[in-house]
């Protein structure tokens, strides 16, 4: 059955020029947009599987485009083709849900490598990547991920209780494999009606390295401060404090208790302060170009009976994946 694919250009030049660059033994069936209202509209009613899109149009540009699929949960795999080159251009429409970015004139080279690193021509991996957020992890070893993240976010959550004598609530740790334009959404239990602090804190060790994210509700803050027997005024440096208190439990604990179980060591980095009393897209964007494809751990703690919100997240790098598949490797066996 041929694929489907729409190229969406104002240029007719550019659309048979890109047309006539797609690999000639791919067996693909192509329809063509001259704007992203057309584009809007052909995607509605035909359902294409992959997109290769202009950015500067009449109508709506190419940015709307991504916008609207995203609003409209239109689930096409999306390779943006433009001749803006600016760095904010490429991140933009990563953050907007395209999968990669291609700069005019594009080569049949660039493109036939474009598509063979997506793994595009495979129907099974283009529904994969249509209709989930991030990479599924097989089922076994997220099992292993989230039991390990269970025993080390216990830990942690024993020190917390310790030391604001509460009851945490432990979740279930939700474990994905992410690229940076769906961080956002993996993010999705923090009260988005609420402004957050957060701090990031860097580790390595054997092999595998990565971050620890930190946020922290605004409106945890003052709970927070009583449970501790805090009586002075709450400010942003004594905010501050209490949010580094915070993190230094959950994430000095959690990185203890995954070290432990590991066998391997982490070295921690000097905490970063991400800011204060922000939007949570406000807190990640400066971060985002570092945090590329990721193995994503995400864990959100509450207190019960205390109006306190705090998401943990740990993002491994790419190059972490490899070893951390070793590691947990034997606890598959039989």
């Amino acid at each position: 059955m041929s694929t489907s694919v729409l190229i969406c250009d104002d240029s007719k030049l550019a659309r048979r020029q890109l047309a006539r660059s797609l690999p000639d033994d791919w067996d693909i069936k192509v329809e063509f947009a001259c704007d992203g209202v057309d584009c809007i509209k052909q995607i509605t009613k035909a359902q294409p599987e992959i997109l290769f899109l202009d950015l500067n149009m009449p109508e709506m540009d190419g940015y709307g485009v991504l916008a609207a699929m995203k609003e409209q949960g239109l689930d096409v795999l999306t390779v943006v083709v433009s001749g803006d080159i600016q760095p904010s251009a490429h991140q933009r429409v990563l953050e907007l849900g395209a999968i990669d970015f291609i700069q005019k004139p594009c080569s049949p080279e660039k493109l036939a490598a474009i598509i063979e690193h997506h793994g595009i021509r495979d129907r099974a991996l283009r529904e994969r990547m249509s209709h989930s957020l991030g990479e599924q992890v097989d089922p076994d070893v997220r099992d292993i991920y989230q039991e390990l993240t269970n025993v080390a976010m216990g830990q942690a959550g024993d020190l917390l209780a310790r030391l604001l004598n509460v009851f945490v609530k432990l979740p279930i740790p939700n474990v994905n494999v992410l690229e940076v334009s769906e961080l956002n959404m993996a993010l999705s239990s923090v009260d988005s009606n609420d402004t957050t602090s957060g701090i990031c804190q860097g580790f390595i060790g054997g092999g595998v390295s990565g971050e620890a994210l930190l946020l922290l509700n605004d409106s945890s803050f003052k709970e927070i401060a009583s449970l501790m027997n805090y009586e002075g005024e709450l400010n942003d440096k004594v905010e501050l404090e209490l949010l580094m208190d915070v993190s230094n439990i959950l994430i000095g604990a959690i990185l203890t208790g995954l070290s432990k179980q590991l066998d391997m060591t982490f070295s921690q980095g000097h905490p970063i302060v991400l800011g204060q009393h922000r939007d949570v897209s406000e807190l990640v964007q400066s971060n985002k170009s570092r945090w590329q494809r990721t193995l994503a751990i995400e864990i959100s703690y509450g207190i019960e009976n205390h109006d306190i919100s705090c998401d943990l997240m740990l993002l491994f790098t790419e190059d972490s994946l490899k070893t951390l598949k070793y590691k947990v490797a034997h606890l598959l066996e039989d």
